[in-house]
């Protein structure tokens, strides 16, 4: 296994990553919202990386994981940044894998560098979340709450502690929202989507699939499957969709 570094954003936050060497074109990984680069996909992703020669980076954002700050200051924007900083760590094209949250972040990427992006995978992606689930579930008790204390307190599902959702979040959010504008991608995408997401549903997956424009986008429901997509299986089909790309990939050089 890579040992892990760090590196520095313009902004001053220290960024951990792991790095491991192979061909290219690349694959990073961007987790999703309070995950860290040591979860099942994460993982999962290193090894097949390891297994098929490739090179792979992941990477904790600013209040996650190893990287510093508090999750709580943090915002798209800042994640935004910060993955700017990991795609600098690697040369030539690079295929990204966003999961939920980090679904967002790899679109951001592709409309910004598209130059540099090969392909793009997302699992259960979540694409303007803050603005379309956060805000627009929110009722006027709890939308006076964060205008006023400037931070709201949510249940988790996945933690014992809080989902804190600040209003630097969703104001932040809606200066990188993807899905009110063209979104083309030029680069092969896959979209791999639970039908029993209760976070993102389908429906999000679909709208998605439907906005974004560009010569080879696919979308695959997977019955039954929920947020976490970490099952064997789901697993096996973000390796399947990073083949299909890359194969298609390889053969063009």
């Amino acid at each position: 296994m890579s040992e892990l570094q760090f590196t520095d954003t313009e902004a001053g936050r220290r960024i951990a990553f792991h790095r491991s060497a192979g061909r290219g074109p690349g694959v990073i990984f961007f987790g999703g919202l309070r995950s860290d680069m040591e979860g099942a996909k994460a993982l999962y992703l290193a090894n097949w990386a390891q297994a098929n020669g490739r090179a792979f980076l992941r990477f904790d954002y600013s209040g996650h994981g190893n990287s510093s700050g508090r999750f709580e200051d943090g915002a798209i924007g800042d994640w935004f940044q910060d993955a700017q900083a990991a795609l600098a760590l690697t040369t030539g094209p690079q295929v990204l894998v966003g999961s939920s949250m980090g679904g967002w972040i790899a679109l951001l990427l592709a409309r910004t560098w598209p130059d540099r992006i090969a392909g793009l995978v997302g699992v259960a992606a979540a694409p303007d979340f803050t603005e379309d689930g956060y805000w627009a579930e929110f009722d006027e008790k709890q939308r006076n709450e964060l205008l006023d204390a400037g931070q709201i307190a949510l249940k988790s599902d996945y933690s014992d502690d809080p989902m804190i959702v600040t209003r630097r979040l969703i104001e932040d959010g809606r200066d990188h929202l993807v899905l009110r504008s063209a979104l083309h991608l030029r680069c092969p995408a896959r979209f791999l989507q639970g039908t029993a997401d209760r976070d993102v549903p389908p429906s999000v997956a679909l709208a998605l699939l439907d906005h974004a424009q560009g010569p080879d986008i696919r979308l695959l429901l997977v019955k039954g499957a929920d947020h976490r997509f970490s099952s064997p299986e789901c697993l096996g089909l973000i390796g399947a969709a990073l083949d299909d790309i890359l194969q298609g990939l390889d053969g063009d050089e």
